[in-house]
């Protein structure tokens, strides 16, 4: 296992129905196929060795006693392979026949779990052959294929440190599965053997119990299902497959297929124990079972391969895509405008007063706070969008910020600030021409003072423009913009905020405000809080001094979501940003340049804290917020060293020797 990851694969095998020479033979192949991809844990469907459909059949003693003699045969095949294999038989026990999934690697039989709910209803008639697992006293040994195991559901079974259970089919539908207290009890990965029949919907019905039932035991969930070559005399098998993990379904097979498939994914563990450890009502869940653990763990030996990772990791985490972009868009205008909607009305507050730079923050800030007014009824005149421009402020941003307030209908003030920073430097004794961070600190404190201010005059209230990325690395004045009276975008990270003004240009706006909002976007994200270039253009650009946004917001949501260590993030973010990838316009990054910017985002993450221990109130809006009340408390005085030390490692290695970052 490397960074967490484990390779498990769903197979769907061709199967002739009592032909267990035939099946035992594709299941051979499917063995050989996956230990040549790197799969780690390997589950076939429901009683793949005899087939699901042999009704009476099961009744016969030749077929279980060719069922046993194709274990044995399998057993003797895995004497040769690293991966563990879950495969389905009925197994004859104490008079009783049980529908079981049976667990080998390296020639040995590690245990046998069976059936606990027996679907008898509609087309279903397993109780007519098989009984339940709940029929057998416990933990139970039993003699077969010349070895000593154990039949029980109560069974864990760990690999490389990764502990996983089994549950069979109908186990699923139940409305208290064994899943749920496989997971209570250690189990991050859920392998079901099924054979659910296709019915008009049914894909969708089942895709959401796998997925949602991942979600609620923050576990990877593997469901295999019998495809081809099952009996059509009343039914017909599809050959359904899924990988799910915390919610999210990561695989799926192609269904109605003739030919076998094998559903590879990656799955991985260490996102899952965040989300544990993360969740207290999991931790509640454990502390309230009303029996002592009943379980029992089979420890499996497996030699940790050397692999790469096949995972792909969207390179965009707060970014959806296609439907889901225009969906979560809209969702977000509305929270954010409901709880701007709230404050409102609590402080009787008819007023709001925003700076307007022309850039990325202020513009959505203000497209908040329009929505926000038309919701309530109120006046955009109520709305003071003040331009205050300073010794970097170019003719771009200036007019832009101009157009916008003219053609959303708001309040425009324009107040310079130079003659007033420049009163400050004298009466600090401070020399303009050093462009120091007292230079620019000091016009960013002009800019709040100012805004409070014409707050107290009209009787409003200061709204925030700084976002989610800005807050993690720092970027905002202390005392400066730093501040306000609420911070409407203090949970949208800064690849977010350009999709919503441009999704806001191309799906809501007033027709005048299209082209200006879509330059807006295309803008370099840039303070301004430094002179000009001599065209005219802007010389300070945010990027070319802390690093590219979509780098550290990629860091940023590994490191708050999950809480994966520095090396682990450098090792997906080269996979993310390796190639390029249209759809998603983002930019390649080599390992050189994405190692140094993630030293320095965690340097000044830990740094940076002092300022997210007083930020002013905002609505959380996705899964990632820094607020200090909320989602994220943390010293202030917390040592980076563990941190940075990995960082320096990661950067000593991919940086050869007079080799520079593309930066």
């Amino acid at each position: 296992m490397i960074d967490g990851l484990i390779k498990v694969a769903a197979a769907l095998p061709r199967v002739e129905v009592a032909d267990v020479a035939f099946n035992t033979q594709e299941i051979e192949n499917l063995m050989v196929k996956a230990e040549g991809k790197g799969v780690e844990i390997l589950c076939f469907p429901e009683l793949s060795l005899t087939a699901y459909t042999c009704q009476d059949l099961f009744a016969q003693q030749i077929l279980l006693d060719e069922a046993e003699q194709a274990l044995m045969k399998l057993l003797e095949l895995s004497r040769n392979l690293q991966l563990v294999v879950v495969v389905g038989l009925p197994v004859s026990h104490r008079g009783l026949l049980f529908n079981c999934a049976a667990v080998l690697q390296n020639g040995k039989l590690f245990g046998l779990v069976p059936k606990t709910y027996l679907p008898n209803y509609n087309e279903f008639y397993e109780s007519r052959w098989f009984a339940p697992s709940y029929a057998l006293q416990g933990h139970e040994q039993i003699r077969i294929c010349g070895q000593t195991t154990i039949i029980s559901a109560q069974q864990l079974f760990r690999v490389n440190d990764i502990t996983f259970g089994i549950e069979i089919c109908e186990d699923l539908w139940a409305p208290v599965p064994p899943s749920n207290r496989l997971a209570i009890e250690g189990a991050e990965i859920i392998l079901n053997l099924s054979a659910s029949n296709d019915l008009v919907g049914k894909t969708d019905y089942v895709r959401q119990l796998v997925t949602g039932q991942s979600a609620r035991c923050h576990c990877a969930y593997l469901y295999a299902g019998c495809g081809f070559g099952e009996s059509t005399q009343d039914l017909v098998f599809g050959g359904r497959a899924f990988i799910a993990e915390n919610g999210h379904l990561l695989e799926e097979s192609q269904q109605f297929s003739l030919e076998p498939q094998l559903l590879i994914g990656e799955i991985d563990v260490e996102l899952l124990r965040s989300e544990r450890r993360t969740n207290t009502s999991f931790s509640q869940s454990i502390a309230q079972q009303v029996s002592p653990s009943s379980h029992i763990v089979a420890e499996l030996d497996m030699v940790i391969r050397e692999q790469p990772s096949l995972r792909a990791y969207d390179p965009l985490p707060f970014v959806p895509q296609g439907e889901q972009l225009s969906l979560r868009c809209n969702e977000i205008l509305n929270i954010q405008s409901l709880g701007l909607a709230k404050r409102l009305k609590h402080t009787y507050a008819h007023h709001l007063v925003i700076g307007i730079s022309g850039g990325l923050d202020s513009t959505l800030a203000l497209l908040i706070a329009v929505h926000t007014f038309d919701l309530l009824g109120l006046d955009r005149r109520g709305i003071v969008g003040i331009t205050m421009p300073g010794f970097g402020t170019t003719d771009r941003t200036y007019n832009n910020a101009l157009v916008l307030m003219q053609q959303l209908g708001v309040t425009i003030r324009e107040i310079p600030i130079a003659a007033a920073v420049r009163q400050h430097f004298a009466d600090i004794e401070h020399d303009e021409d050093l462009h120091d961070v007292t230079y620019e600190n000091a016009q960013a404190r002009e800019r709040t003072q100012i805004l409070m201010d014409v707050a107290n005059q009209v009787g409003g209230m200061v709204l925030g423009t700084g976002d989610l990325s800005e807050l993690a690395l720092g970027w905002a004045t202390y005392n400066g913009d730093h501040m306000s009276m609420y911070a409407v975008n203090a949970s949208i990270p800064k690849t977010l905020v350009k999709h919503l003004v441009r999704w806001v240009a191309e799906n809501l706006i007033e027709d005048g405000c299209k082209e200006v909002l879509l330059d807006i976007v295309d803008t370099p994200i840039s303070p301004e809080l430094l002179p000009a270039d001599s065209e005219g253009q802007i010389a300070q650009k945010t990027e070319d001094l802390v690093g590219p946004y979509e780098l550290h917001d990629f860091f940023l949501y590994y490191t708050l979501r999950y809480g994966f260590r520095p090396s682990k993030i450098f090792n997906i973010a080269v996979r993310a940003f390796s190639k390029t990838d249209e759809s998603r316009n983002v930019s390649v990054y080599s390992e050189t340049t994405i190692a140094y910017w993630l030293r320095v985002f965690f340097r000044r993450f830990f740094q940076q804290q002092f300022k997210r221990s007083c930020l002013p109130d905002a609505p959380k809006v996705g899964s990632c917020s820094l607020s200090p009340r909320g989602d994220w408390r943390m010293p202030s005085d917390a040592s980076a060293a563990s941190w940075v030390v990995e960082c320096d490692r990661i950067v000593e290695k991919c940086t050869p020797v007079n080799q520079e970052v593309d930066l």
